[in-house]
C-alpha cells in the first residue's frame, strides 16, 4: 500500500532518501578511515590549479548528491528492468572504486596504484553515464560533472606522482 500525504508519495520519498544516502555513506565511511591521514595532501608538491583542501569536501558532497539524484531517476525507471538492473550495477562498482581510492591514495600514500584505481574509478564512472543517459537522459547529464571531476583527480592524481 502506498502512503500518501497530500499529493506526496511516500514511498516515492523513501526511495528517493535511500538513493541519496548511498553515496554520502560512501563518502562518509570512506572519510572516517582517512581522516587522520589528510595532512598528507598538504606536504605534497601539488601540481598547477591544484585546489585548496576544503574544495574537496564540498565538491564531493555535491557530486554524491547528483549521484544520488541520478540513481532514483535510474532506479524509478523500474529495477526489474534489465537496463536499470545494469545501470545500477555499474554504479555500485563505480561506487566501490569511489571508496577505494582515498584508501590508497591518503593510508597507503602509493600515488601511482592510487592513479590506477582512479583510472578504473573514471572508467566505471562513464560506463555509468552512459548506462544511467540510455536510461534517463536527465541522470546522465547529472553523472557528467562527476566523470568530470574524476578526470580533473586524475589530473591530479598523476602530476602528484610525478611530482613527488
Amino acid at each position: 500500500m502506498v502512503t500518501t500525504f497530500g499529493t506526496i508519495n511516500m514511498s516515492r520519498i523513501k526511495k528517493l532518501l535511500f538513493c541519496l544516502l548511498i553515496p554520502q555513506a560512501v563518502g562518509l565511511l570512506s572519510y572516517y578511515f582517512i581522516r587522520g591521514n589528510m595532512d598528507y595532501y598538504k606536504v605534497l608538491a601539488l601540481p598547477p590549479l591544484a585546489p585548496p583542501t576544503w574544495v574537496f569536501p564540498l565538491v564531493w558532497t555535491t557530486l554524491f548528491l547528483l549521484m544520488g539524484i541520478a540513481s532514483y531517476l535510474v532506479y524509478m525507471r523500474g529495477r526489474d528492468r534489465t537496463q536499470v538492473r545494469d545501470a545500477l550495477k555499474m554504479y555500485a562498482i563505480m561506487l566501490v572504486f569511489t571508496f577505494l581510492w582515498p584508501l590508497v591514495f591518503f593510508n597507503l600514500r602509493t600515488d601511482l596504484f592510487a592513479f590506477l584505481i582512479l583510472l578504473v574509478q573514471w572508467i566505471f564512472t562513464g560506463i555509468t553515464a552512459a548506462q544511467f543517459y540510455r536510461t534517463s537522459h536527465a541522470a546522465g547529464y547529472l553523472m557528467l560533472p562527476v566523470w568530470i571531476w574524476v578526470t580533473f583527480a586524475g589530473y591530479l592524481n598523476l602530476a602528484i606522482w610525478f611530482l613527488n
